[in-house]
């Protein structure tokens, strides 16, 4: 059996580059390529109009303002309004374009998550907390969506912008261009030293806040016992432990994700000194205008302002690249219980073929000791059987994988003479009905949980379903309910008596009519009478 644990040690350490986060999240995003389209286009208009500018106000100062021509200036300004406007509506379409965007991959991702949750054995979740894999769907997805929808084409547009800017002054005059450039070009290169340090504290904030989930999780489903045992200083000792890691986490990945802000601010202000110190030496040699030298000064805001928000925005990639990583893992898991080939053939297993045969069958669960050694026996059509051990003997574990729950680390398994493998779900589920020691009710009514998983009885009216519990002979069982089949069930049926639950649970797979019906203590919670 594979070990399907998420949260190994080490594993936060792991690195996943950005061209292979994309590589990865590339097919999820198949259906919005359009809106993708669209939006870089809108952004290239925007960054572009944006650049622009900069030469209008220049030729206005020059040509028009220093010669006090009023009409000239008024025709030019208005141009430049125009051009603001036109980069406000291309800034509006990017904005509303990469929302949808968004928004579709989060509903896209969670339905992945959820779907490749569903198609992992049982191992996946006894190895794993549920609170965990709750904040991986719910948070880690949420922080992609945030960054798609809010950062991505902000990342992108800026860097148009911050690369455009800096051809334009170079190509002005390349000698200020490259002083004003050089402040950004040390910031990028500090930026990719720190990117490594942010993403490994963003990984371990979402892993304390998954903790935290688990905790919480755990602590509200056994309140009975906590009350009963008096145990709540225990459990508020618990979570502010784990609280406190998760304040800490919090605490460091917040001081990493705002280290870059103040030193873009800084650089920026540097660059706007040299502009203004190189320009005003040039302009008194006449190499330079002064409408030139305001267009300097307008490229420097329009070069620095983005990089200032990319500092945060890079700080929510690298945010958004510790999530994918915790979601990814879950994406990436492939399930060790394949269908295999027969070994025999249905159509070759005789009619004295046993049930159900385990044939030197062992098996042992990850990281801990054999349970099963060397198991062999048949269980015959129409017979009764029971398995009597002590506690922790292996009792339950034959019985979960009589209904390949799990797969036997060695050995086979036959139903009706036919390797277990090589049925599928649905038809194995059909032949086997499995009845566990604690039966899980859905929130609904009776009716719901007893056709759950039931298509033959799903559009049956309750006069009929009823009729066929009578038939059935399960009808003195099914009323111990007070308002029979639309009696209420909430979650986990915690309106239900444990003995109720384990009646439903009994109906449920009795309807199934299976051929193998497994009972794992089922009957432990059911007054004597009843059993």
């Amino acid at each position: 059996m594979n070990n399907y644990t998420l949260n190994k040690p080490g594993s936060e350490q792991k690195k996943t580059s950005i061209v292979g986060a994309f590589r990865t999240l590339a097919p999820l995003l198949t259906g919005d390529t359009k809106n993708l389209a669209l939006a870089t286009i809108a952004g290239i208009v925007n960054s572009g109009l944006m650049l622009v500018a900069p030469l209008l106000i220049a030729h206005i100062v020059d040509a028009y303002i220093q010669k006090g021509d009023l009409h000239g200036v008024l025709v030019f300004s208005s141009y430049l309004f125009a051009l603001y406007i036109g980069s406000a509506i291309a800034n509006y379409f990017q904005t509303l374009l990469m929302g949808t965007v968004g928004q579709n991959l989060l509903f896209t991702l969670r339905n992945a998550v959820f779907n490749k949750l569903q198609a992992l054995p049982v191992a996946f979740f006894n190895q794993n907390k549920a609170g965990d894999l709750i904040s991986r769907i719910n948070n880690d997805t949420d922080k992609l969506n945030q960054f798609f929808s809010r950062s991505l084409m902000q990342f992108v547009s800026g860097s148009i912008t911050i690369v455009g800017a800096a051809i334009f002054v170079i190509s002005i005059n390349w000698r200020v261009g490259l002083a004003m450039v050089a402040p950004a070009i040390a910031l990028l290169v500090l930026t990719s030293l720190l990117s490594p340090w942010i993403k490994r504290k963003n990984a371990s904030n979402l892993k304390t806040t998954g903790g935290m989930s688990a905790e919480i999780q755990e602590s509200l489903e056994n309140f009975k016992v906590v009350v009963a045992f008096n145990r709540r200083d225990y459990f508020r000792q618990k979570f502010s432990e784990i609280n406190k890691i998760n304040y800490d986490a919090s605490i460091s990945a917040g001081i990493a994700n705002n280290t870059l802000t103040p030193t873009f601010s800084f650089a920026s202000s540097i660059a706007q000194l040299v502009v203004i110190a190189y320009g005003l030496s040039l302009i008194t040699s006449h190499l330079f205008s002064l409408g030139t030298l305001i267009s300097f000064l307008t490229y420097v805001a329009i070069l620095y302002t983005p990089m200032r928000q990319m500092a945060t925005v890079w700080s929510d990639f690298q945010l958004a690249l510790a999530g994918w990583d915790r979601i990814h893992d879950i994406l990436s898991l492939e399930s060790d219980m394949k269908t295999v080939i027969a070994a025999y053939s249905s159509e070759y297993a005789s009619a004295t073929s046993p049930v159900l045969e385990f044939k030197n069958v062992n098996f042992g669960y990850p990281n801990g000791k054999e349970v099963l050694h060397n198991i062999s026996f048949r269980l015959e059509h129409g017979k009764t059987y029971a398995l009597v051990g002590p506690t922790g003997g292996g009792k339950t574990t034959t019985a979960s994988l009589m209904a390949r729950l799990y797969d036997p680390t060695a050995g086979e398994i036959l139903l009706n003479g036919r390797d277990i493998r090589s049925y599928e779900v649905a038809e194995r589920t059909k032949k086997i009905g499995f009845i566990l020691q604690e039966p899980f009710m859905f929130t609904g009514t009776v009716r719901d949980n007893i056709i759950y998983g039931n298509e033959e009885y799903a559009k049956h009216s309750n006069e009929e379903l009823e009729a066929v519990i009578k038939t059935a002979g399960l009808e003195a069982l099914f009323h111990v309910f007070d308002k029979g089949l639309d009696t209420k069930v909430a979650a986990a049926g915690g309106a239900l008596s444990l003995g109720q639950k384990q009646l439903i649970a009994f109906i449920r797979a009795m309807l199934r009519k299976p051929e193998l019906l497994i009972l794992d203590e089922a009957t432990a919670n059911i007054d004597t009478v009843t059993e």
